[in-house]
C-alpha cells in the first residue's frame, strides 16, 4: 500500500509539472521540466503497479536533472533548490526499505549492486547527488574575499575632512553625520577588537504605533537620530520630534505637530530632523531694518532650534533646549510647504527627508506622490531663512534661470522634476548638491519638454546663497524606469590625475555609481555609454538610443530563464513562463509597454534612500546593493475619458490596487514584484541583496558577500525560521567608523550587524525588536562611552517587524 500511495504521489508530481513544463516550452522555454515530468509520471505509474522499475526510472530522472542543474547553473547551491530539491527529497523517501518491501519484483537483496537492482540504483544516485549537495555548501559563486587596503597617507587621528569639516566625533550634527553625507565618524573606541562587546545600554519606546483605519500601509520608522547640544533628537513617524539624553535614553521633551492623517500617504515617515545654532548671530550691518528685528527677536526666542518639517507637507522650528515652538519663525512656528503650490489633491504633496541646515538656510525639496495622477505639483527646491523662515530663494526645474521668491499670487511650475531625499552641501565651496528624480508619471514620457529633460535625473549643484545653477550631470535619458536619485550624494576627497580632488559620490536606482568633480560636475571615474533599444509599442515615446553606464557599477548582469528561482519546480516554472511572456531587451532599459516588460533592476533600486557610506580617510565605500526585478504594464484608458479608472479598487485620490491610475493621462501603470506564486519569493535567484567593499580610489570591488538572512521572511505566510544567509534586501543606511567597523541594521531579518570594513567579515550582531530599516549614528556621551544608536521600527511595505523602539550599544 505504502509503494502505490508513494507512486501516486510521484505520478501526480509528474503530472503537474509536465503541465506547467508544457506552457513554459510553448512560450519558447526550456523543454526539460517535460522530460523531468514525463519521468515522475512513468516512475510513478510502474510504482503504482508495484514494480522495481520505477525506482530505476525515478534514478535516471535525478541523473539527467544533475546534469542539466550543473550545466545551466553550475555549483550554487541555491539554484540547485528549485531543480532537484523536492524530486531529491522524494526519492529519499522511495529508497526507504519500507517503500520498497512492498514491491511485487523486488530483488532478493535490497543492497546488491546489481544495475537491475532499482533500490540500489536509486540509493546510490542519492548518494552521490546528497555528496556533491555537501561539496556545494562550501561553494558560493557569488562570495569575493579580499582585503580593502588603507591609504598610505592616512593618519590614524585624523580628525577634519580636506573640505574644512570636522568629521563627526563626540556629536553627530547632521542627517549623514555632518552636511557632506558621509555616515562616517572618527570614533574608534568601537572597533574591530572591541565590536564583540557590545550590548544594550538602553532602549526607548515612543509609543508612536500605526493606526490601520487612518495610517498609510507604508509606515515606516526610517528615522536617524542626530546628537548635538547635549541631546538625542530624532522624528517618529508622525513626525512628532522628540529629545533624549544621550547616556540614559530617558525622555527629555517631545513636541507633537498634529500631522493630518491619512491613509492614502504613498510614503510615511520621517528620516530625521536638523539643528542650527544662532547663539549670539546679528544680522549683517545693511540688513533691512524691520527684517533686523525679526532676526534679532527670533535668535532670542530659540537661540538653538530644531528645524523639522512634516508629511502633511509643513516646516517647523522648535526651541532645541525645551521643545517648545518657535513662534517667530513663520506663521506661529509653522510654514505652510502648499502655499501656492499647484495641482494639489489629496495626499499628492509630502515630505519625508530631513531638511539642509546651513549657518543661515534649511533647504528643501519635498516627495510628489508617484503616478497618483497626470498633472502634479511642482517639485520646486526652496530655501528658507532658518530663523525666520521666509523663503529666500528658490529652484524650480520647470523654470530655472528664475531663482527668486515668488510673488503673491503666483503659483510654482507644474510638473517639474522633483528631489525627494535628503540634500548635501558643501559650505567651502558654497554649494548645494540636488539629486533630482524621475518626472511623474514615471512610465510615459511623451509629454516631457526638452527642459524637463534637463533636469530629470540629473544631480544639480545650485549655489547656496543665491540658488543659481551651476552645473549638472544627468544619471539616465528620458527615464521611463522611474530611476530617480534616491540617495543623499556623499562628498570627499579623492585622488584623480595627481591631485586631490573634491568629489561627489552618488549611487542610483539603477545601480551605477557616480564619482564626479564636486565643482564642476565632471567624471572622476570613467563613464560610458550603452546602446539600447528606442522599439516601443507608445505612440509618440522618443527613447533615447543610448544610456551612461558609471565604470563603477552595480548594475546585475542580464537576466537569464536560468537565472529564475523558486523553492519548488512549479515557482520556477511559472517564473520561467512570465521571463518569457514579458518584453526584455537583456539590459536596464528596457522600456514599458501595453503587452508587458521585465524591468531590471526594478524600482525599489539597486540603491535607494540609505544611499552609501564612505571611510573618506581610506577612501573606501560600503555599500549593500539589490536586487529586484519587477513587471511593468501600460493601461490604455479611453481617449474621451481620461478619469476613467482601470484597475478595480481605489481610494479617493490617484493609488489604486493593483496598480497605479495616473488619473488624467493616457495610461495607467501595473508595477508588480516579478515574484513565485505559491510562496510569493522573488523569481530571481539570490543574492536579493549583498554588501561590498570598494576601494574609490580604483573603483575595484575588494570584497563581496551575501548580506543578511531568510530566518523570519514570510513563506506562504509563515515565518521561515532557519538562518540560511542566501542574501537579502538591505533598504536603509550603514554607518562607518575609525574602529573600522560598518554597522547596518536594514536587511529584513532585523539584525543589526556590525562588519570588518577591511575585509567584509560579520564581527557581531544583535537580534533587533522590529525591523531596523533606517541608518545606525554614532556619539560619545558625557560618560566618556560611545554609542551606536538605531530606530527599529519596521518598514509597512516590506513586512518587517513593526514596532517603535529607538535601542542605543555600548561596550560592556
Amino acid at each position: 500500500m505504502i509503494s502505490r500511495i508513494s507512486g501516486a504521489v510521484a505520478a501526480l508530481l509528474g503530472l503537474v509539472i509536465l503541465y506547467f513544463g508544457c506552457k513554459l516550452a510553448l512560450v519558447g522555454g526550456t523543454p526539460f521540466y517535460v522530460i523531468m515530468g514525463l519521468g515522475l509520471t512513468i516512475s510513478g505509474i510502474l510504482l503504482m503497479l508495484r514494480r522495481q522499475a520505477g525506482l530505476w526510472i525515478y534514478a535516471l530522472t535525478l541523473v539527467l536533472t544533475f546534469i542539466w542543474t550543473v550545466y545551466e547553473v553550475g555549483f550554487d547551491k541555491w539554484q540547485w533548490i528549485p531543480r532537484g530539491a523536492l524530486i531529491t527529497f522524494l526519492g529519499i523517501w522511495l529508497a526507504l526499505p519500507f517503500v520498497v518491501r512492498g514491491l511485487k519484483d523486488r530483488p532478493a537483496k535490497l543492497w546488491s549492486p546489481a544495475l537491475s537492482n532499482g533500490p540500489f540504483v536509486l540509493r546510490a544516485v542519492i548518494a552521490v547527488i546528497v555528496v556533491l549537495g555537501v561539496v556545494s555548501w562550501f561553494m558560493d559563486p557569488i562570495m569575493l574575499k579580499g582585503d580593502l587596503a588603507p591609504q598610505q597617507t592616512a593618519s590614524a587621528d585624523a580628525s577634519t575632512d580636506p573640505s574644512g569639516v570636522a568629521y563627526p566625533a563626540d556629536d553627530w550634527v547632521a542627517y549623514g553625520g555632518t552636511n557632506l553625507g558621509q555616515r562616517y565618524s572618527a570614533l574608534n573606541d568601537i572597533n574591530t577588537d572591541t565590536v564583540k562587546n557590545l550590548k544594550v545600554a538602553w532602549e526607548y519606546h515612543t509609543g508612536d504605533l500605526r493606526q490601520a483605519d487612518q495610517d498609510s500601509g507604508e509606515y515606516t520608522f526610517e528615522a536617524t537620530p542626530i546628537k548635538v547640544n547635549g541631546l538625542l533628537y530624532f522624528c517618529t513617524p508622525h513626525n512628532i520630534v522628540e529629545a533624549l539624553q544621550p547616556e540614559t535614553g530617558k525622555l527629555v521633551w517631545k513636541f507633537d505637530p498634529m500631522m493630518e492623517r491619512d491613509s492614502q500617504y504613498q510614503h510615511q515617515t520621517c528620516r530625521g530632523v536638523s539643528y542650527n545654532d544662532s547663539t549670539g548671530y546679528v544680522a549683517p550691518a545693511g540688513t533691512d531694518p524691520e527684517k533686523a528685528q525679526a532676526i534679532a527677536d527670533a535668535v532670542a526666542e530659540c537661540p538653538r532650534r530644531i528645524i523639522a518639517t512634516s508629511v502633511d507637507a509643513r516646516l517647523y522650528a522648535m526651541n532645541a533646549d525645551t521643545g517648545a515652538l518657535c513662534e517667530t519663525f513663520g506663521d506661529q512656528g509653522f510654514v505652510d510647504l502648499k502655499a501656492q503650490m499647484p495641482n494639489l489633491e489629496r495626499a499628492t504633496y509630502q515630505e519625508t527627508s530631513a531638511p539642509l541646515v546651513t549657518e543661515d538656510l534649511a533647504i528643501l525639496g519635498s516627495a510628489i506622490a508617484d503616478n497618483y495622477y497626470e498633472n502634479n505639483p511642482s517639485g520646486v527646491i526652496r530655501a528658507y531663512d532658518v530663523r525666520t523662515g521666509d523663503v529666500v530663494w528658490k529652484f524650480d526645474a520647470g523654470k530655472p534661470e528664475d531663482t527668486s521668491p515668488l510673488e503673491p499670487g503666483e503659483l510654482y511650475e507644474p510638473n517639474s522634476a522633483v528631489a525627494w531625499t535628503q540634500l548635501s552641501a558643501d559650505e567651502n565651496l558654497g554649494m548645494v548638491y540636488i539629486p533630482f528624480g524621475n518626472k511623474s508619471p514615471d512610465q510615459v514620457g511623451v509629454f516631457r519638454s526638452e527642459e524637463d529633460q534637463r533636469f530629470v535625473d540629473a544631480l544639480a549643484a545650485l549655489d547656496l546663497k543665491t540658488g543659481r545653477l551651476i552645473w549638472t550631470f544627468q544619471t539616465s535619458y528620458h527615464d521611463l524606469w522611474d530611476r530617480d536619485n534616491p540617495s543623499q550624494p556623499v562628498l570627499m576627497t579623492l585622488p584623480h590625475d595627481g591631485e586631490d580632488v573634491p568629489s561627489v559620490v552618488l549611487p542610483t536606482k539603477g545601480g551605477n555609481v557616480w564619482v564626479l568633480d564636486r565643482r564642476d560636475g565632471k567624471p572622476v571615474l570613467p563613464v560610458n555609454e550603452m546602446k539600447v533599444s528606442t522599439e516601443t509599442d507608445i505612440p509618440n515615446e522618443n527613447l533615447s538610443p543610448i544610456q551612461p553606464m558609471s565604470s563603477l557599477s552595480f548594475t546585475p548582469a542580464p537576466l537569464k530563464e536560468s537565472d529564475m528561482w523558486g523553492v519548488t519546480p512549479i515557482d520556477q516554472m511559472v517564473c520561467r513562463t512570465t521571463f518569457r511572456s514579458n518584453r526584455y531587451d537583456g539590459n536596464p532599459f528596457t522600456p514599458p509597454t501595453i503587452d508587458g516588460s521585465i524591468v531590471w533592476p526594478g524600482n525599489i533600486g539597486v540603491f535607494n534612500w540609505g544611499s552609501v557610506s564612505v571611510d573618506p580617510v581610506n577612501k573606501w565605500m560600503i555599500a549593500t546593493p539589490q536586487f529586484l526585478p519587477y513587471v511593468y504594464h501600460l493601461v490604455p484608458r479611453p481617449e474621451d475619458d481620461l478619469d476613467k479608472r482601470m484597475f478595480s479598487s481605489g481610494g479617493a485620490g490617484g493609488e489604486s490596487k493593483p496598480g497605479n491610475e495616473n488619473l488624467g493621462g493616457p495610461y495607467a501603470v501595473s508595477i508588480k514584484h516579478m515574484e513565485s506564486p505559491v510562496l510569493a519569493l522573488p523569481c530571481n535567484t539570490p543574492p536579493w541583496g549583498v554588501r561590498v567593499g570598494v576601494d574609490l580610489t580604483t573603483g575595484k570591488t575588494a570584497w563581496k558577500y551575501r548580506n543578511g538572512t531568510v530566518a523570519g521572511e514570510k513563506i506562504a505566510g509563515v515565518k521561515f525560521p532557519i538562518p540560511f544567509e542566501m542574501g537579502m534586501l538591505a533598504h536603509g543606511g550603514l554607518l562607518t567608523t575609525a574602529g573600522g567597523v560598518a554597522f547596518s541594521g536594514a536587511a529584513l531579518d532585523d539584525t543589526i550587524r556590525g562588519y570588518d570594513m577591511k575585509t567584509g567579515n560579520t564581527l557581531w550582531k544583535h537580534h533587533l525588536p522590529a525591523g531596523g530599516q533606517a541608518t545606525p549614528m554614532t556619539y560619545r556621551g558625557e560618560d566618556g562611552k560611545q554609542y551606536i544608536v538605531i530606530a527599529a521600527g519596521g518598514h509597512g511595505s516590506l513586512g518587517t517587524t513593526p514596532g517603535d523602539s529607538v535601542i542605543a550599544y555600548m561596550l560592556d
